[in-house]
């Protein structure tokens, strides 16, 4: 601040840009070396434990299952190795920062037919709560309205919530392209958030479809959460609440703090350059950690686990196993007792 008074700012902290890969490796100190060594080796094995992983999906799992596994359990990998890419490129991170946003927008959705599966299907999922009610007074959008009435769970109510996750893995990829498009001809830069620029208002578009996104989660899992404790659905939900706050919530405040300059410039990072590099840093390291966890929490035999319950018809049906006398003696599934 007194270099920046005294008129000596250095040229790096008044830059719109972020700056060459070539000259941000060619200012690193040891320590740098270090960190920027650690961190790709973290991102590294996060790749090899995904892919160790992907071989136990497709040995161990019904095929009906894999492909939502495999992209939920790729979302901490992918937000890891495009981290990982902009650190060593700060020039990419506009790139790289939305593929891992439009990445995890399809993993919301995927979530939610995660849960819906579990239960056994669509089928089974409205045969075992067709006289119950969805309660949609949950978060983000009407935690605080207690006094909403329940929805019918029906196939129409269903289909709604898959629309509600639906509608951002559509739209946010539309938003992405659009940005490009409007940054090639110089009207878009993620450090602009001035009203006259495209950056504000695109990104409170995306905020508003993301709660609404977010909000069929939420229903779901209250709904599922005591039938699905046996499948391990609360930890399983809650390294995806990580996974939204660190990536989204960190992200946007420690951006905030860069823009504002609050964070230090440091050449040649400029303080909004400075601020996604400290995200960048930080998401390895924490994506690295949600991995390794995510192996232990999803690594089961799905075969082994109990079978869904029946509506009470059909537990009654269960129940009796059919007889057949033959010469007097009483044989089931007509096979005689021997």
């Amino acid at each position: 601040m007194e270099g920046a008074a005294n008129g000596t700012l250095h040229p790096s902290c008044g830059a719109t840009e972020p700056p060459y890969s070539l000259e941000l490796l060619r200012n690193l100190d040891l320590a740098g070396v270090f960190l920027f060594a650690m961190l790709t080796l973290m991102t590294l094995i996060a790749n090899l434990v995904f892919m160790e992983e992907v071989g136990y999906i497709y040995r161990k799992i019904p095929s009906s299952k894999r492909s939502i596994l495999i992209w939920i359990n790729a979302a901490a990998p992918v937000i890891a190795t495009t981290s990982c890419i902009g650190m060593w490129i700060p020039r990419s991170t506009m790139f790289t920062d939305f593929t891992a946003a439009v990445f995890f927008a399809i993993v919301i959705h995927k979530f939610l037919l995660m849960m819906i599966n579990e239960c056994g299907g669509q089928k089974l999922f409205l045969r075992r709560f067709e006289n119950g009610c969805f309660k949609i007074s949950t978060g983000p959008c009407c935690c605080c309205c207690l006094c909403l009435p329940g929805v019918r769970i029906t196939r129409r109510t269903l289909l709604w919530l898959k629309l509600g996750t639906f509608q951002f893995a559509f739209f946010r990829p539309v938003f992405m392209f659009l940005s490009i498009v409007l940054w090639t001809n110089g009207n878009y830069s993620p450090y602009d958030l001035s009203l006259e620029g495209a950056a504000i208002w695109i990104n409170c578009f995306i905020g508003i479809l993301t709660i609404i996104a977010l909000w069929p989660i939420g229903i779901m899992f209250r709904q599922v959460r005591a039938i699905l404790n046996c499948k391990k659905i609360i930890p399983k939900f809650a390294l995806y609440q990580f996974i939204l706050i660190l990536s989204h919530l960190q992200a946007a405040i420690i951006n905030i703090l860069g823009m504002q300059r609050i964070i230090p410039c440091v050449p040649p990072l400029s303080s909004s350059a400075r601020g996604a590099y400290m995200t960048q840093q930080l998401l390895i390291m924490e994506m690295f950690l949600i991995t390794l966890i995510s192996r232990v929490v999803y690594r089961r035999r799905y075969d082994d686990l109990e079978p869904p319950e029946c509506t009470p018809e059909e537990s009654g049906d269960n129940k009796q196993t059919p007889k057949i006398i033959l010469n007097g003696a009483v044989t089931e599934d007509g096979l005689l007792g021997i």
